[in-house]
């Protein structure tokens, strides 16, 4: 399957908050969905989901009109909806049936995935009783009770300790492995690097940058350097690259152990390695500057108050 969101728009009265948002996620791929707090991307998500209807814009699935109530879709909001007071099996049951399974499907699907979340033994009990960590399992159970060929995670790993999360992630690399298409939302790039090819970073309701996660690194990490030294501080390391380097490269940001730098011909890299051997600066490390998903995330959605 192939999901296109094309040219998405969404206003709440006289306020626009989408204003285009274009993107595409095929099966066996996970897209990060990525932006701060009121950047769309919950409002996008409940558009593709028809909880409300945008503005503007197309969804597509296949190069067809995307309607969500002919497909199986599994969906864990960073708002979690299960019943407290309700024990673990019957609701999942309940909610299997709400979506097309027969009881005795649901039950057996009940089984199999509380089973794989290794809490079988909770199966009679309520909700309410287990752990932040056991209850979370629980939701993710629920999301994928129906096998769905879609899957939408927000926020999957919120407040989970290290041992449910490597259970989590588990779970879903499976998921991109049977070929299922995933949308995964998080604050937490780290996972957001585990999983996602492809991202969409969404900041005031535009795409300010989308396409394959390792193509992008590569074009952020061009024309840049990390130095450090085993003798000088960042900081001492910095001030002399200003003072003695500012023809070759400028000086982009101190971080706690190296310097990051641009330099300002691309053939320059040999002559700035030369040009520090010759001041005998004792380098630590010198090389091509390849950043993390957080770096290019601070710089293209970091401008908000």
């Amino acid at each position: 399957m192939k999901l296109e969101i094309r040219n998405l728009k969404k206003s709440f009265g006289d306020t626009e908050v989408l204003h285009g948002i274009s993107f595409t996620v095929e099966s066996g791929t996970a897209l990060g969905l990525l932006g701060r707090n009121g950047a769309g991307k919950t409002t996008t998500i409940r558009i593709l989901m028809d909880v409300f209807k945008g503005n503007g814009g197309i969804i597509l699935l296949d190069g067809k009109p995307f309607d969500p109530r002919k497909h199986q879709i599994g969906y864990l909001p960073e708002e979690r909806g299960l019943y407290p007071k309700k024990t673990v099996s019957e609701q999942l049951i309940y909610l299997g049936m709400l979506r097309g399974l027969g009881a005795k499907k649901a039950k057996e699907s009940m089984k199999k995935w509380l089973e794989r979340m290794g809490i079988s033994e909770y199966e009679d009990r309520k909700l309410e009783t287990l752990s932040k960590g056991n209850q979370q399992k629980v939701q993710l159970a629920q999301t994928l009770i129906c096998n769905p060929d879609m899957i939408i995670l927000d926020e999957p790993f919120s407040g989970l300790d290290p041992v449910n999360s490597q259970i989590l992630k588990d779970v879903i690399l499976e998921q991109i492995h049977e070929g299922k298409l995933v949308i995964f939302s998080s604050h937490q790039m780290s996972y957001v690097e585990e999983f996602c090819e492809e991202i969409a970073i969404l900041n005031h309701g535009e795409v300010v940058l989308s396409g394959d996660l390792k193509e992008i690194k590569r074009e952020f990490g061009k024309d840049r350097l990390v130095i450090s030294s085993l003798e000088e501080t960042p900081q001492e390391l910095g001030r002399r690259l200003d003072d003695t380097f500012s023809d070759l490269l400028e000086v982009e940001k101190i971080r706690k152990d190296s310097v990051i730098v641009r330099k300002k011909q691309p053939e320059n890299k040999n002559r700035i390695l030369e040009r520090l051997i010759k001041q005998e600066v004792d380098l630590e490390f010198f090389g091509m500057y390849e950043p993390s998903l957080n770096d290019i995330f601070v710089e293209k959605a970091g401008d908000e108050a």
